[in-house]
């Protein structure tokens, strides 16, 4: 295996989460103030949901390739997928944390679309909180966040550095 890649890819991955969660948190803020505020859709609403979908997309983009090229828990988990699944870890980097991604990321694109599709700003604000609201929370969900036991993993990593 390619530990310069390994390397960049872990890296990319690491700082496309930060992306992911804080243009999270700005499409969500932008929603439900629109939505309690009862105010007009606005351009920078739709760019707000459309920078998260984005950047979620490459971000499992990255992942995808981590998982079927670098990843040592996905070879485990692809070569054995029976004893892979009777440890936790494995089960989580080989099969859980790629499975809540693909769902939080369909769960987005799904929100993505009915906001698009609604045609008053109500109803658009409405479904970009509900639905990217449920993505992200998916999300949190399936991030191995360092403290965790077994599968916790640094905030920052920066070419094998971590921090």
């Amino acid at each position: 295996m390619n530990v310069f890649l390994d390397n960049l890819f872990l890296t990319l991955h690491n700082l496309a989460r930060w992306a992911v969660v804080i243009t999270s948190i700005i499409a969500i803020g932008r929603a439900y103030r629109g939505w309690f505020g009862k105010r007009e859709w606005a351009k920078m609403d739709d760019r707000a949901g459309l920078l998260f979908v984005t950047l979620f997309d490459t971000q499992v983009l990255i992942g995808l390739i981590l998982y079927f090229f670098f990843s040592v828990a996905s070879q485990v988990t692809l070569s054995n997928f029976g004893t892979a699944m009777k440890d936790p870890v494995d089960r989580f980097f080989g099969l859980e944390h790629l499975l809540l991604m693909v769902v939080a990321l369909a769960i987005a694109h799904v929100g993505r679309i009915r906001t698009r599709k609604a045609v008053e700003a109500l109803s658009k604000h409405k479904q970009a909180a509900l639905f990217y609201s449920v993505s992200v929370l998916v999300i949190l969900f399936a991030i191995p966040w360092e403290g965790l036991p077994d599968i916790g993993r640094p905030l920052f990593r920066f070419f094998g550095i971590a921090f």
